[in-house]
């Protein structure tokens, strides 16, 4: 169960989408069609398509620590949208996180890494949105807590933790290398989730993908260079590719948040872009460390725990998982020595046992395979018993949890 990192509409795959990888400076090219599938791969439907609303017209709340923030409408309506914004207008928000006006937009706008998306590209963008049906909605005011309401604060985080400008190549690293940095840190924006927030809601780069609690949905997002969390530097290529396109692979599967990222977003990519990302995510993990001496627990305690909870995954969870844990890999991923249940936050095996799951529902996984919710037939001290059992059976290396932990997620939002 590689968890992660959030599955609103996805839109169908086209032919023209296919074809939107061909460069906007080819006087061949079809400029919407490449910004539908850039837009695609910056997963802008995700945040400004509300709940049961229309695409790109905005008004999803965003909860963070500071209050609720609502997204904006993207629409080419003339009034609500962005319908009298002109291509130096939408790249100047894209790249400096300012209105056209000079406004300061709020970081939740992931700016911070879209400041790194070409011109080019975000012109291709632009003519994409002014291509799709406008809708008339007005922005809703943001409800945010005294003083955060207060937009001048944000010029305190820009200086700690924005720096402007486009995506420069390694030119050490190979172009396909490259292509994946772009993809990974500006339009995918994979480092909102996967880097860990300090109080003032901000990351530092000599923090980026080390990993982090996402604030206010109560999912880990796992390292992307550390091996003893998601590091990838000991998957395959194609292990890789395979979550990223269909969110199951040999490796692992994806539920929560990720499981949304990859059905709005990645599992269009383009088979190139989805190597290129793996290619870079690949080369940005540390070596595989050396295993951790397993953790103690006390004696008694140890043997009641570990006792309840076996008794419980030979009933509940064996028959999927295995009984030593190997899984049926892709659909049933192995627990056995897994990389998601050793990491040093239980937040996302309690929650798969408690609210269960599926992978996202893709073209080259279309009726994937889930996990049903126990959190209405098992008791906090038997969640915790069960998920103690796995992360200290079969190789893994975790540390217990207590029933406390599993209470405390049961009342979790679910997106």
């Amino acid at each position: 169960m590689l968890p992660l990192l959030s599955a609103l509409i996805a839109l169908a795959c086209t032919t023209p989408a296919l074809r939107a990888q061909t460069s906007a400076s080819n006087p061949g090219s079809d400029i919407v069609a490449r910004g539908e599938y850039l837009a695609r791969a910056g997963d802008c439907i995700a945040c400004h398509t509300a709940p049961e609303g229309r695409p790109f017209a905005g008004g999803r709340a965003m909860q963070t620590p500071f209050g609720a923030l609502y997204t904006s409408n993207i629409t080419p309506d003339p009034v609500t949208g962005i319908g009298r914004w002109t291509a130096d207008d939408f790249y100047k928000t894209m790249h400096t996180g300012r209105f056209p006006d000079g406004g300061l937009l709020y970081p939740a706008m992931p700016f911070a890494s879209y400041t790194k998306v070409t011109r080019a590209d975000s012109d291709a963008i632009f003519a994409y949105l002014k291509s799709i049906a406008p809708v008339n909605q007005k922005n809703r005011n943001h409800d945010l807590r005294f003083p955060y309401d207060n937009r001048e604060l944000i010029l305190g985080w820009r200086t700690l933790f924005f720096r402007e400008g486009e995506f420069k190549p390694d030119p050490t690293k190979s172009a396909e290398w490259n292509r994946g940095a772009y993809l990974v840190e500006g339009l995918g924006h994979c480092g909102m989730c996967h880097s860990p927030i300090n109080a003032l809601g901000g990351s530092l780069q000599s923090d980026a993908f080390k990993g982090g609690l996402i604030p206010m949905q109560n999912w880990y997002a796992p390292s992307l260079t550390s091996n003893r969390e998601a590091g990838l530097g000991d998957w395959s290529i194609k292990d890789i590719t395979d979550l990223l396109q269909t969110g199951v692979s040999q490796r692992g599967a994806v539920f929560g948040p990720m499981a949304e990222v990859v059905h709005n977003s990645l599992q269009y990519l383009t088979d190139e872009d989805a190597r290129a990302m793996a290619v870079y995510l690949k080369g940005i993990a540390e070596p595989s460390p050396k295993a951790p001496p397993a953790s103690p627990l006390p004696g008694s305690e140890s043997s009641l725990l570990i006792s309840l909870g076996k008794t419980v995954y030979d009933a509940r969870c064996a028959t999927c998982h295995g009984v030593n844990g190997e899984g049926k890999p892709p659909h049933w991923p192995p627990l056995a020595d897994n990389q998601s249940i050793n990491m040093s936050s239980a937040v996302n095996p309690i929650r798969m046992v408690l609210n269960g799951g599926y992978p996202p529902g893709t073209r080259g996984n279309p009726r994937p395979y889930g996990m049903p919710p126990f959190a209405g037939v098992l008791s906090d001290n038997e969640i915790a018993a069960v998920v103690s059992y796995i992360r200290t059976s079969w190789g893994n290396r975790g540390m217990p949890v207590s029933a406390s932990e599993a209470n405390a997620l049961r009342s979790a939002p679910l997106d």
